[in-house]
């Protein structure tokens, strides 16, 4: 389990800052004058992008949670 905290651990470090906006938005936003909406669209788009990884996860470790409980009343 140690191992794991660990591995996790390096890859948030090792995370890198994306820009994650499609052509077509780039365009469109790199010609106006401020980069204010261009910073709120791509924080929206990586808002939006985290979600159902943050659900994935969550619903994962239930799953987790339960069957370890089930191991754990058996023995």
């Amino acid at each position: 389990m140690k191992k794991h905290l660990i591995i996790l651990f390096l890859l948030v470090l090792a995370s890198l800052p994306v820009e994650a906006q499609c052509a077509m938005c780039r365009a469109v936003l790199e010609s106006e004058e401020g980069q204010e909406t261009a910073k709120g669209i791509n924080d929206g788009i990586i808002y939006l992008m985290a979600i159902p990884y943050i659900l994935v996860g969550a619903i994962g470790f239930l799953i987790y949670k339960k069957f370890n409980k089930a191991k754990k009343s058996k023995a």
